[in-house]
């Protein structure tokens, strides 16, 4: 059986709803404010929405990347939600607090463990966000400022003020914050290979009963209709048996740009259970790496409230650490 969200004593065949956007959401993307707003609701069905032009704000069709702002009318059409997430009660959200690397009236600053989604949607009933903001009901707005991938491990950024949600999302826009990560990719990487400069596009896979299914990115010639630049510089920080650990910096923050880029060079992120090798990942399993070797290690930004200049570090999550230290008493191979 299924539900459908409609607007307050509407019947259930007629399902449209119309949601006044608020303070706390001012300045978000469409997307994200309708994964907010309708937990439980696949991902991929969001977007389908969203390019069918069912959703509008103030009466007018809007793409994803819309950001919404305070007053604005979003108009929802009918969606159908499992009968197993009609009761919000029958799935809580845990609450839970993760490491935190900086925290002050403004932000706050967390080590985000692999494994745990930033938000929920797409089949995840909740994420990070939901889960600080269980453990903390005093606190008036947190919002996340970027995303990581789920199985990324690392830095993470919450605005606890509109002010500095809007201030450190617009120097990610502006590419005014450097953000290094820690990648362990198979084989011997050329030391002169530094700049990775390929065009990206992303799309989905085709799912059951033709519905979409999984976003996937892939490179594509720079004359690609939807062809997005993306620059990812890498340094080699150290050369183990079978494997190189990069520290590499995105200029550009596409969607799952380090695995793709990385992996167009034939050497694929260590774990990557996506873009990566999977006989490779088997073996590695059984030598005790159960996840995508990948970590935001640093990130670098200008405080949204004084402009002094900010750089934390997330040190290698334990596990990583321990392949990391046993590969490199093997004999590491030549270049």
């Amino acid at each position: 059986m299924a539900r459908i969200i409609g607007g307050a004593g509407a019947p259930a065949r007629a399902g449209v709803k119309t949601i006044a956007v608020g303070e706390a959401s001012a300045g978000q993307r469409l997307d994200n404010f309708l994964l907010r707003e309708l937990k439980g609701v696949p991902k991929t069905h969001v977007y389908r929405i969203i390019r069918s032009g069912e959703v509008r704000v103030n009466k007018g069709r809007a793409a994803a990347d819309t950001r919404v702002q305070e007053g604005d009318q979003v108009r929802l059409p009918p969606v159908r939600l499992p009968e197993r997430l009609q009761d919000p009660a029958a799935r809580p959200v845990p609450a839970r607090e993760f490491p935190v690397l900086l925290e002050d009236e403004h932000l706050l600053a967390i080590d985000k463990p692999s494994g745990v989604a930033v938000h929920g949607g797409s089949g995840v009933s909740f994420g990070v966000i939901e889960q600080l903001r269980q453990a903390r009901p005093q606190a008036k707005l947190l919002e996340l400022v970027h995303r990581l991938d789920r199985e990324t491990s690392g830095v993470l950024l919450v605005a606890k003020r509109r002010s500095a949600l809007t201030g450190l999302q617009e120097q990610f826009r502006g590419r005014e914050t450097g953000k290094t990560y820690l990648a362990l990719v198979a084989g011997a990487w050329p030391g002169n290979r530094k700049v990775i400069d390929l065009p990206l596009h992303k799309y989905l896979l085709a799912g059951d009963d033709g519905a979409a299914g999984e976003r996937r990115v892939k490179v594509v010639d720079k004359d690609h209709p939807d062809a997005m630049r993306s620059i990812t510089l890498v340094k080699v920080a150290r050369r183990l048996a079978g494997f190189t650990l990069l520290e590499v910096t995105i200029k550009t923050g596409r969607t799952h740009q380090i695995r793709v880029h990385l992996a167009s060079q034939g050497h694929p992120i260590a774990g990557d259970d996506k873009y990566g090798d999977f006989e490779l990942n088997r073996a590695l399993q059984r030598q005790g790496l159960r996840r995508m070797f990948l970590h935001a290690w640093r990130l670098q930004f200008r405080h949204p409230a004084t402009g002094e200049p900010v750089a934390l570090e997330a040190p290698l999550p334990a596990d990583l650490q321990q392949f990391t230290d046993h590969h490199a008493q093997l004999p590491a191979a030549p270049v």
